[in-house]
């Protein structure tokens, strides 16, 4: 399979395979922050998540996909630091703001430091139509960050500082797409740096959030959390795969422009799961984010 992959860059193929790729990472990206956002503490269940992605990729990384290069190692340490700022950062921002306020700023910050990453990265261009549609899709996003804050019901004592914790998220989700792009691309087998990325991924923040949970009065039990911690790796090995395929078959800049209306599929979990309101206006941003994603695409 990974030869066949090889085989579709920079072939038309390639280029919408890479497409259906990001907005499946959309979909699965707000599924993954509706699960860390929703029943139990958000710190608990991304160390159950990260646990869990750890132990399922073990057997994969070491038996099935052939072993990393010498020179992936510095790439998997640099990867697994900025993705271990980057969850902490979402985690102190989750537990400060409401998740339909908190996710779009986060995902909103993303996309233009990813697009001048993959610039300075990559050499990769945007056309004019191509910034004009990430102006519009950004507009959406902040616009309904914006909404949702001004008619926020609960938690307006902690908003300011979500939204802090909320931009440096984002940040540091650009910094993560652009790096962990660079290092699919250095990997002789793309499924090898997927399956020792999640591997390293959950080797250290499980055990910090384990403490947590024994000093916790009314700790939840671990079965539950657990198996919410299954769910929620499996949705993460499918976006996350998903989008770093996307960003080895096609320019990382538009993989990254397109993940982020998981915006909309956020606001519409937000509404149907977590009972969050949602109305007109915010049915009318989000259809602005829908039209800058595809003012990108059609731009390119």
């Amino acid at each position: 399979m990974s030869e066949w992959l090889l085989s579709l860059r920079g072939t038309e193929a390639g280029h919408q395979l890479a497409m259906v790729l990001a907005l499946q990472a959309a979909f699965l990206h707000a599924v993954f922050g509706a699960l860390q956002k929703g029943r139990h503490d958000p710190w608990l269940t991304r160390g159950a998540i990260d646990a869990c992605g750890s132990l399922m990729a073990a057997p994969i990384a070491l038996f099935l996909v052939p072993w990393p290069d010498p020179h992936m190692w510095p790439i998997f340490f640099c990867v697994f630091a900025i993705h271990l700022v980057y969850k902490i950062l979402q985690g102190l921002a989750y537990t400060r703001g409401a998740y339909t306020v908190v996710y779009p700023v986060v995902r909103g910050t993303g996309p233009l430091f990813t697009v001048i990453g993959a610039y300075l990265l990559f050499g990769e261009v945007f056309a004019p139509l191509q910034w004009f549609g990430v102006a519009v899709l950004l507009a959406g996003i902040f616009g309904l960050a914006l909404y949702n804050m001004i008619y926020l019901e609960n938690g307006r004592d902690t908003l300011w500082m979500a939204m802090v914790f909320a931009i440096a998220t984002g940040l540091l989700v650009a910094l993560y797409t652009t790096y962990d792009a660079y290092g699919i691309r250095a990997a002789r087998d793309p499924f090898t740096f997927l399956a020792w990325f999640f591997l390293f991924d959950g080797l250290v923040l499980p055990g910090f959030i384990y403490r947590r949970w024994l000093r916790m009065p009314d700790a939840p039990a671990l079965g539950p959390l657990m198996v919410r911690g299954c769910i929620g790796a499996i949705v993460a090995f499918m976006s996350f795969g998903s989008v770093m395929l996307a960003t080895l078959l096609g320019k990382v800049g538009e993989a990254a422009v397109l993940r982020e209306t998981s915006t909309i599929f956020a606001a519409l979990i937000g509404w149907l799961v977590l009972k969050e309101t949602v109305g007109p206006r915010r049915i009318g941003l989000m259809a602005l984010i829908a039209l800058g994603a595809v003012i990108v695409e059609v731009g390119g």
